[in-house]
């Protein structure tokens, strides 16, 4: 019981992240589209991009926390994460590049693990 809570909560706590990034995609989407257009992806294609982001933060979380593929919603959630990072803050190098990294390897993890019991 207690290692199961736990799991949950660790879960909820890594996709915490994710989930408090889509209300701004959401409600800044012209604005967003336009920070990864200035990284030179073509306009159509960031709003793509963009989108296709917001459906895997989305889903990736929800399957992280709820579902029982929880590998799945990580895997989601790297997809989303490792382009993002080299995107935004691999080059040059900013804090976002060392919390992303960690961001990734609890992902791994979660990717990685044995499937916890369910009675």
């Amino acid at each position: 019981m207690t290692t199961e809570l736990f799991d949950r909560l660790g879960r909820l706590a890594l996709a915490s992240m994710f989930i408090a990034a889509v209300p701004g995609k959401i409600s800044d989407f012209a604005g967003t589209v336009a920070g990864i257009a200035s990284k030179g992806v073509p306009e159509p294609v960031a709003s793509l991009l963009l989108a296709g982001a917001i459906a895997f933060l989305v889903l990736g979380s929800i399957l992280l926390v709820f579902g029982r593929t929880t590998r799945i919603g990580a895997a989601l959630l790297l997809i989303f994460l490792v382009p993002t990072t080299l995107l935004f803050h691999a080059f040059p190098p900013d804090s976002g590049l060392i919390r992303n990294v960690t961001f990734a390897g609890a992902l791994l993890l979660a990717i990685t693990r044995p499937r916890l019991s369910r009675p």
